[in-house]
């Protein structure tokens, strides 16, 4: 069945509106996640035929579908082809957005804020003492749950407090799991020895497979890198595929936090939000 574009088009009302409220909206979503991904050239790839289906279509029914018939039959059918690619390579994606979207849960419900400060004490503890000692760790703060089971399945699954004896053991060169990262989420170790995919960026010299290892997954995910170098002793912290060296102690710390949740300029955004919640709550229910 075709679309006809004309009549549409003459008979533009309220609903027509929201049509391309609707439309804008799914863009809006498509641009962000791929913006967030880091790979604009793919939203570009799934868009082209998109739009040069619309076209066809529209110029087809502006010459009463006599032209362009088989480019309308090959684009409907390379949509649906890029539409299944786009679902095939973010197919680990998409199965995080449905977990987040299902599960109830954060966080937040169950780790205090008391128990963070504890874990960045440990953290900030055990990095030192590594630093010191110019032994290798990578360590990963996973608050938003970013990292896919598939990560965690290449390592061994630990699920305990977060020490800094324990950090320290994990990552002692004649420990079986120190050649991998350490994955945490709240104030304990989900796993460790976990084999994380290096970034295909040139990178300094200097920067070895940890680092290369914690700047690639902060590219696919939001979570945080610590990297301590063998080499050097230097410390190195790595969001958004950016990474910061020469990490002091209250440097390092600022990171840790900001990266859970509990530093100042969080908090005090989180007492604002439920403030605001507040408010409106009790706006509705005088409004009712």
């Amino acid at each position: 069945m075709q679309y006809n574009f004309v009549e549409y088009a003459q008979n533009i009302n309220l609903y027509a509106v929201i049509d391309g409220v609707i439309l804008v909206a799914i863009l809006a979503m498509m641009i962000s996640f791929f913006v967030y991904k880091r790979n604009v050239k793919m939203f570009l790839f799934l868009l082209a035929p998109i739009v040069l289906e619309v076209l066809v279509l529209v110029l087809g029914e502006l010459n009463d579908g006599k032209i362009l018939t088989v480019s309308k039959y090959i684009l409907h059918y390379a949509v649906i082809f890029n539409l299944i690619v786009a679902c095939v390579v973010y197919q680990n994606d998409f199965k995080n957005i449905f977990q987040k979207i299902s599960s109830s849960k954060s966080m937040d419900s169950h780790t205090s804020d008391d128990e963070l400060r504890e874990a960045t004490t440990e953290i900030l503890t055990a990095c030192q003492d590594m630093a010191k000692q110019d032994v290798g760790a990578i360590i990963i703060i996973d608050t938003p749950g970013d990292i896919h089971e598939n990560i965690l399945d290449t390592g061994t699954r630990l699920d305990a407090i977060i020490s800094a004896g324990l950090l320290e053991s994990i990552f002692n060169t004649k420990a079986p799991l120190h050649d991998g990262a350490v994955i945490v989420r709240g104030n304990k170790i989900v796993a460790a020895g976990c084999f994380l995919t290096l970034t295909q960026r040139n990178v300094n010299k200097e920067m070895g497979t940890r680092h290369r290892a914690a700047i690639g997954v902060t590219e696919e995910t939001d979570v945080l890198s610590i990297v301590v170098s063998e080499e050097t002793g230097i410390i190195s912290v790595v969001q958004h595929g950016e990474i910061k060296r020469y990490m002091t102690m209250d440097k390092l710390k600022d990171e840790i936090e900001d990266a859970y949740g509990i530093s100042p300029t969080a908090i005090a955004r989180r007492a604002e939000q439920k403030s605001r919640k507040k408010r409106f709550g009790r706006k509705d229910r005088f409004d009712i």
